[in-house]
């Protein structure tokens, strides 16, 4: 093999090792003990949270209930209550990059366009029949949506708007996992118009293409 053969292989090789190194750090860090139980008392700041004395750790900690309980779909606009396991729940959950969430929907409620900045969702459908979809990034921003009915499974993949739709009369639950102890929610219409202190309404005027005072009325409303 000449030199400048060489030179373009190390070169290759350096750019695949980057590449697997971002990969890698796109989800929570793997953990390097058996568990890492969350101290939710302690002082230290991290990206997580610190671990507990394992000495001190029971079975509680890695433990909840109550997903059988329906979540409240009437007391919002949108119909919809999101019922969340996460380390804030279980502590156990800490540095295991996991979590779980239940979505109840009156008829033809609606869980609102959202993104999770940390995680790829996989939903399923354990009663009615759901309307959902993703859009992908610009410039396609393609619309890629499908009917589910009980027993169907859907993915969203990290950090794209997604959203769920009850197209039925009687109410839907689904649950779904997500690949972080703390996904994070960001949903676009509360970020957009509910930011504190305010987004300047000429600024979300030119954006969306609306007059002034419509931008206004919006933010009033969240």
């Amino acid at each position: 093999m000449d030199s400048s053969r060489g030179s373009k292989l190390v070169f290759i090789c350096l750019i695949a090792s980057t590449i697997t190194c971002f990969v890698a750090l796109a989800t929570d860090s793997n953990p390097l003990q058996d568990f890492c139980v969350a101290d939710a008392n302690s002082p230290v700041l991290v990206n997580g949270l610190v671990c507990k004395d394992p000495k001190v750790v029971t079975e509680n900690d890695f433990f909840t209930s109550g997903l059988n309980i329906a979540g409240d779909t009437w007391s919002n606009l949108v119909g919809s209550n999101v019922t969340t396991v996460n380390v804030a729940r279980i502590p156990g959950l800490n540095t295991l990059g996991i979590s779980l969430v239940r979505i109840d929907f009156a008829p033809w409620g609606i869980n609102a366009p959202h993104t999770h900045p940390r995680a790829t969702e996989i939903l399923t459908v354990i009663k009615g029949t759901l309307r959902v979809g993703f859009v992908t990034s610009n410039p396609e921003n393609r619309h890629i949506t499908k009917v589910l009915n009980e027993g169907d499974v859907y993915v969203f993949p990290q950090g794209l708007i997604h959203y769920q739709q009850n197209i039925g009369y009687g109410n839907a639950v689904a649950f779904a996992g997500l690949n972080s102890q703390n996904p994070g929610v960001i949903t676009i219409a509360n970020t957009v118009f509910g930011a504190n202190p305010d987004i300047s309404a000429d600024i979300l005027a030119k954006a969306f293409q609306l007059n002034k005072i419509t931008v206004q009325q919006l933010q009033a409303r969240f």
